[in-house]
């Protein structure tokens, strides 16, 4: 039998899992006999832990929510895997600063109390991991809370949204309003969306949560539809295959994290080359489109391919000196 203190964190684990167990499955899980198990669950009271017990032939012990949060114990693989996920939440998301902040506290406390072992497990695959910043905005938790609150109470909601040739601008006196029935939320293409029913449509959209320029408001409820796929994730993934997407590469003069934070309205990934530039490969639907978020972003860059993007770059530049009057340079650069 495993010691006293092994023994009482494994039976902590298994009730932390929220599952009823039988007295018996719990005593031969947590390896002890019915009545130390009985000992062990009181001891588990007093230090505040809501476990709670009904007798009889169907009874049960389960552990409950508490006003407080106690002491929580992970296995080994669960304390990676958390430390993990929450490496990849801080770092991998550029976009929200309370977000991020958050995970990396909490990333940090987990590790300070990991036994030495598994602390040293946990830094060598966290070493081996390299996560880059994805250019796009993480949702504001608050926005999150509204926005999920009103899928699962089926509330329709009030908000501002900004069309794409709005984006740059970001004026929510320009932004159209729209009246949906929230479905769920989703993340896809690094981006994270809305699926609602467009109540003035009256059809299915999708809503980009970085273009939600105003703070959703109630509407009334509302009987959930059938959604258009079983599997949401699935049907867009196809939807969104189904627009053409335009691939661009180039040399970022700047570097990753500074690109990051200026080319969030383009989907795409970095890689860092060094500390003063990195590659971006953008997927967009228009050229023209990519060509203004350079000029906007005030980011220097080079085009690597394709010959189709360096074109339009080239028929926008001749054109932008037309229209200031360079006719001499613009003469000189067409011989």
């Amino acid at each position: 039998m495993d010691s006293p203190r092994k023994r009482m964190l494994r039976l902590l684990s298994l009730l932390q899992t929220g599952r009823q167990w039988t007295a018996s499955a719990l005593a031969e899980a947590s390896d002890s006999t019915p009545r130390t198990l009985r000992r062990d669950i009181e001891f588990l009271r007093e230090l505040g832990y809501p476990v709670s017990s009904t007798r009889g032939p169907g009874g049960f012990y389960q552990l409950l929510a508490g006003r407080s949060l106690p002491p929580l114990i992970l296995e080994d693989d669960e304390a990676l895997a958390t430390v993990l996920g929450l490496r990849l939440s801080a770092v991998g998301e550029a976009g929200n600063g309370d977000t991020a902040a958050a995970a990396a506290r909490a990333e940090e406390k987990i590790r300070r109390l990991l036994p030495p072992k598994l602390r040293r497990r946990t830094e060598q695959v966290l070493a081996a991991v390299e996560v880059s910043g994805t250019n796009a905005d993480t949702p504001s938790p608050s926005l999150l809370q509204i926005l999920g609150e009103a899928v699962t109470s089926h509330r329709a909601l009030y908000f501002s949204y900004a069309p794409k040739s709005a984006d740059l601008a970001g004026a929510e006196s320009d932004s159209p309003r729209r009246h949906v029935e929230p479905a769920r939320l989703l993340r896809l293409q690094q981006r994270w969306y809305l699926f609602a029913w467009d109540r003035d449509r009256r059809d299915w959209r999708t809503f980009r949560l970085d273009r939600i320029t105003s703070e959703p408001l109630n509407s009334t409820s509302f009987h959930p539809r059938p959604l258009p796929a079983e599997d949401l994730v699935a049907y867009l993934r196809e939807h969104f295959r189904g627009i053409p997407e335009l691939t661009v590469t180039l040399l970022l003069h700047a570097s990753a994290e500074e690109a990051a934070r200026r080319l969030y309205r383009v989907d795409g990934s970095l890689k860092p080359i060094d500390e003063n530039s990195c590659r971006y490969t953008a997927h967009v639907d228009s050229y023209a489109w990519l060509s203004l978020v350079l000029v906007l972003s005030d980011v220097e860059f080079t085009i690597l391919e394709p010959p189709a993007f360096r074109e339009e770059v080239t028929a926008l530049a001749h054109r932008l000196l037309r229209g200031a009057g360079n006719n001499q340079r613009y003469a000189e650069e067409r011989s």
